[in-house]
């Protein structure tokens, strides 16, 4: 993309964040170093800490495995040609297990479901659904409680939901 169409936050610019919200979003980046989604947020405090919170949880307290969560994350990113959301997921995505040969997959238009199993297959099939239509049909939703029970169904249509409107601000503001 482009330069980022706001001025990011930068060490020193006033007014400072709250020290105790600087704390929360360097503990969850690697080193301790604010990247470039953190320092758009940090525009508004209010939303960079309510982001932080959300996205904090989803990416660390959910019981849905964290390889399927960042394979979610990165259809998502593909899905909506959000190329900073695929950069900060692809290392992480392989570090929780997945492949390259999958992350070539999840950037085509139609993921070959022969890479896949049969979970991967319906995470796709409800992060397809809701990303390109919002709608998720009702079959979907049964064959993820099947394969996952209700409790991780919600973790995966959540990790959806939050990472299309992560995608969304992030190209909407060429981060």
């Amino acid at each position: 993309m482009s330069e980022v169409r706001v001025t990011p936050w930068q060490d020193g610019d006033l007014p400072a964040p709250p020290p105790e919200l600087l704390a929360g979003m360097r503990g969850r980046r690697p080193h301790g170093e604010l990247i470039g989604i953190d320092r758009v947020l940090l525009k508004s405090f209010p939303l960079a800490t309510g982001w932080n919170g959300l996205l904090g949880r989803v990416r660390a307290d959910f019981g849905l495995k964290l390889e399927y969560r960042e394979l979610i994350m990165l259809r998502v990113a593909a899905l909506n040609r959000a190329d900073f959301e695929w950069g900060v997921h692809h290392p992480a995505y392989l570090q929780a297990g997945g492949t390259d040969e999958k992350c070539e997959a999840l950037k085509q238009p139609t993921v070959d479901s022969g890479l896949l199993n049969e979970e991967e297959r319906a995470l796709i099939a409800l992060t397809d659904q809701s990303t390109r239509r919002v709608e998720v049909d009702a079959a979907v939703v049964e064959e993820l409680k099947r394969l996952f029970g209700e409790t991780q169904t919600v973790e995966a249509v959540a990790t959806v939901a939050a990472y299309n409107m992560v995608s969304r601000f992030l190209v909407a503001l060429a981060v």
